[in-house]
């Protein structure tokens, strides 16, 4: 083999080799569309149960709290609070639930005891009675008139112009109430007995009348509506409204008849297993309305709890608003107009000329305003 031979086979022995490297050094190399597999480390996994359970933590702890009676009375005991519908005179039970009044800051309770019977008469002595002893806190209504006879007539002014504030509760229509089906003087709607007449003395006296309409629709709210029609001067309010009826229902009526004020069982509502309906369903017929809403415990009736339960409802309503102005007027904003608009009767009115030493001008005087200066005057 010549020099020169050995010369161009060295050359091609090399070039083979540096081929040989090259491919070598590549198929060392990771390739991009492999996949390239991480181990994490026992820090990295703890770090990141931890974040886990942090951030479940924080969830837990933004849920809503549901608050206490304690703390809705807290919130809202500034509020003005009247319960329009309450039968504590039955039994003197006004007498046992003066400190939970006190303690739950319910400052005025509409009182009357049994309904459209007999044992009404006595149980509105027993609300006149207390309303004596507290003025402040006690707004009498009557509920002992017979509806089926003229004389209950005479009853109702004779009452009126005593100083009753209202009537009510009476059994206007009832065909499913355990309580008040089966009354002795409860009319079949409220166009029926004496209704009509009473309506025109409510109207005369600027006192409301409180009718107890069951169930809240057919035909004892159709005779309702002709009530409201033919006595347009006349303050109706329709007792428990929200119990077994729609916030449409509601709404309907409250739209078609000025006349017409809400009594709100909220309790009902709130806790009565029988309701369809909550509380926040009812919020903005309520809003829509404010000035025709009256709050009310019915003395807890149906409820597990009874009236504590009852108020508490009252304050949940009150929450659910979220609107301390429209809170104030069906707390008890409503309900103390109704009573402010009433002139003292001509009753009051002799009897305060018949005092010594009144000088006091008695023109333009309330009805609420009479009663005081009378009852101060025999204390």
């Amino acid at each position: 083999m010549t020099k020169r031979s050995m010369v161009y086979m060295l050359v091609i022995v090399v070039i083979i080799l540096m081929v040989t490297f090259s491919l070598w050094k590549k198929m060392d190399e990771p390739s991009e569309n492999m996949p390239v597999t991480t181990t994490s480390s026992p820090t990295d996994s703890a770090l990141t149960t931890s974040d886990t359970a942090a951030t479940d933590t924080e969830s837990d702890s933004t849920e809503t709290e549901v608050k206490s009676l304690y703390d809705l009375v807290a919130e809202y005991g500034d509020l003005q609070l009247v319960d329009t519908h309450n039968h504590d005179a039955s039994g003197f039970a006004y007498s046992k639930m003066q400190k939970n009044w006190e303690h739950s800051s319910v400052d005025r309770i509409v009182l009357f005891g049994d309904v459209s019977e007999p044992s009404a008469i006595k149980t509105d002595e027993i609300a006149w009675g207390a309303y004596e002893e507290d003025p402040e806190r006690f707004i009498p209504f009557f509920s002992g008139i017979n509806l089926l006879d003229e004389s209950g007539l005479q009853t109702v002014r004779d009452n009126l112009e005593k100083g009753y504030f209202g009537i009510g509760e009476i059994a206007a229509a009832s065909t499913y109430s355990p309580a008040l089906a089966h009354v002795a003087w409860k009319t079949k709607d409220p166009m029926d007995g004496i209704l009509p007449d009473i309506y025109k003395l409510c109207a005369e006296y600027k006192v409301p009348v409180l009718l107890h309409i069951d169930p809240p629709n057919g035909a004892p709210v159709f005779k309702l509506e002709e009530a409201l029609e033919a006595y347009p001067d006349t303050t109706f309010i329709f007792a428990h409204i929200n119990a077994h009826n729609s916030p449409y229902n509601v709404e309907s009526l409250l739209e078609k008849h000025p006349n017409l004020y809400a009594d709100f069982f909220a309790g009902f509502t709130a806790f009565n297993p029988e309701s369809a309906y909550e509380l926040e369903d009812f919020v903005p017929v309520i809003k829509k309305f404010p000035d025709r809403f009256l709050l009310s415990t019915d003395s807890g009736y149906g409820l597990s709890g009874g009236e504590e339960k009852a108020i508490e409802g009252m304050y949940r309503l009150i929450d659910a608003l979220d609107d301390r102005q429209i809170a104030q007027q069906v707390a008890g904003g409503n309900l103390e107009e109704l009573i402010r608009i009433q002139p003292a009767t001509d009753t009051q009115l002799e009897a305060l000329r018949n005092l010594p030493d009144m000088d006091r001008d008695l023109t333009n005087l309330t009805k609420e305003e009479a009663g005081k200066l009378v009852l101060n005057y025999k204390k």
